[in-house]
């Protein structure tokens, strides 16, 4: 909670370092969530669960019944770089640190069990093995918690931005709206196509800039668009393909997306 009063969004991780499922549907994988949790899994629970999508400072999450039984299995804090507004240099071996300390600007470190963290201030795209022995993780990525660090953080230097552009990105590309628009039969609130536009829109936009907590924005959003727009019969398959493209290039998986959607009618009652 300390951490997350200082804007850390943290989640929980099990002895193996990797992020416990937060809610009893998702404990131990059993809702099929990807082992090595990098990305969202495909929960059907409203809660955030999944990896670094999961990161939060809020609160009344974080002291959840559902995040409660995981904080009592976890053995190590994790956070999201990236929703912290920061990149982390993870060098592995004592090759790569001495690479670092050859190559990059001091910044702050933070000593591990093999190697050291680098952290410093602004984001870039999380890239594994630009090197050997070397990982960049910040956006769409999390992070083991080991301390405050010591050395004062400077901003990310040219030489990672250069490593990741190196690498290109491996995310696949969005796979097409896999559910049904509603059939609609319900007076029609729009007093014009203008107003259905502007909040498919604005729908993208939050699902676009959510920085943690990505996993219960995505189902947020899907309800609150279903809410709005869903029973009258203007909502239409290239709308939701809209929104399911925002969330898979956020991280969500095809999957989840659909099941956020299907969960979100199932609330509303549709």
């Amino acid at each position: 909670m300390a951490l997350a009063d200082g804007a850390l969004p943290v989640l929980p991780l099990g002895a193996d370092k990797r992020p416990l499922g937060n809610c009893p549907v998702c404990a131990d994988l059993a809702c099929g969530g990807r082992p090595n949790m990098k990305t969202p899994g495909p929960c059907v629970c409203p809660w955030p669960c999944h990896g670094w999508a999961a990161a939060t400072t809020n609160p009344h999450v974080l002291a959840s019944r559902q995040w409660g039984l995981a904080w009592r299995r976890a053995r190590a804090i994790g956070y999201h770089p990236g929703g912290a507004g920061v990149t982390v240099v993870d060098l592995d071996n004592a090759d790569a640190v001495d690479w670092a300390r050859a190559t990059l600007p001091a910044t702050t470190t933070v000593a591990t069990t093999r190697g050291e963290h680098w952290i410093y201030s602004g984001t870039v795209r999380s890239v594994n093995k630009v090197r050997e022995g070397v990982d960049i993780k910040s956006l769409m990525s999390y992070a083991r918690w080991l301390g405050p660090g010591i050395g004062t953080m400077t901003d990310v230097p040219a030489a990672v931005h250069a490593l990741v552009a190196e690498k290109p990105a491996a995310r696949p590309a969005p796979r097409p709206v896999t559910v049904p628009a509603p059939v609609g039969g319900g007076a029609c609130p729009h007093r014009s196509p203008v107003y259905l536009e502007r909040g498919i829109a604005m729908a993208e936009q939050r699902i676009t800039a959510a920085t943690s907590g990505v996993h219960a924005t995505v189902y947020r959003t899907f309800l609150a668009v279903l809410a709005a727009h869903g029973r009258c019969g203007c909502l239409t398959d290239a709308h939701i393909g809209r929104l399911f493209t925002a969330a898979q290039a956020k991280g969500e998986s095809p999957r989840h997306c659909t099941d956020a959607w299907t969960n979100a009618t199932t609330t509303l009652g549709m």
